[in-house]
């Protein structure tokens, strides 16, 4: 059973394709001190986005134990699914739900996609996991797999692992990505998006002002914590970096 094509599946049919715009949570850089008061927070947020119109929602907080991270994703889901009637319309269809790592809270939890870091397991080694399992059988056809890439040799890999979509950074300086060296910058973006045939979402120091130049480089989209994160009007954004004929 083939996984979806993740453009195909998240853009409107008969319009002009939109970049897809994801946010990537990370609740450790909300203001709030205790843990349920950091959850709440997040899953506010989340709800802020959803409304907003981003296209997908990767939940990545590593340090959440299997149990707490079914409970959150089925609580994101469920403010996802739940908006009020105008939000709603005023956001389109929902966001997809991407779990980050673990496999088997997706499939417990029912969301749409899985984000793998660049030294998880392999794309492929996560499909076949997928496609085996009977509990993703009702909607194995539209759950899509993500990696992380850092370098041009590691997004050829996750390509052709089976990858349906790639996160290609830090493009540009992000205290988020410290870790992962120097920004790779708009040529090295330009260079992975070029030789993959999958979507290359740029992550990294995304700003209102440089996304433009990450989809002139041939980025399908834009992923990002801080962009989404720390805005008081997510929507703002979303207007900021969508083509004004979308």
């Amino acid at each position: 059973m083939p996984l979806p094509n993740s453009l195909a599946l998240d853009s409107d049919p008969g319009s002009e394709r939109k970049p897809i715009l994801c946010y990537v949570t990370d609740r450790r850089s909300l203001a709030a001190s205790r843990q349920p008061d950091l959850i709440e927070a997040l899953l506010e947020k989340i709800e802020l986005a959803a409304a907003a119109g981003v296209d997908w929602i990767q939940i990545r907080e590593k340090d959440l134990s299997g149990k707490q991270s079914h409970l959150l994703v089925e609580k994101a889901l469920d403010r996802v699914l739940r908006l009020p009637s105008h939000r709603q319309a005023a956001a389109g269809k929902p966001p997809r739900i991407l779990v980050n790592d673990r496999l088997d809270v997706a499939l417990a939890a029912r969301a749409r996609g899985l984000h793998l870091g660049e030294n998880s397991m392999p794309a492929r080694e996560a499909k076949r996991l997928l496609l085996s399992s009977p509990a993703a059988a009702a909607f194995a056809h539209e759950f899509i797999l993500g990696v992380s890439c850092h370098s041009l040799e590691a997004a050829k890999a996750a390509a052709s692992s089976g990858a349906n979509y790639i996160f290609f950074g830090p493009v540009f300086a992000t205290p988020s990505k410290a870790a992962y060296g120097s920004p790779q910058g708009l040529d090295h973006l330009a260079a992975v998006c070029s030789s993959v045939e999958i979507p290359v979402l740029a992550i990294g120091g995304i700003t209102p002002g440089n996304a433009s130049s990450c989809l002139s480089a041939g980025a399908s989209g834009i992923a990002a914590i801080r962009l989404f994160q720390d805005s008081a009007d997510p929507r703002s954004i979303v207007r900021a970096i969508r083509p004004k004929n979308s």
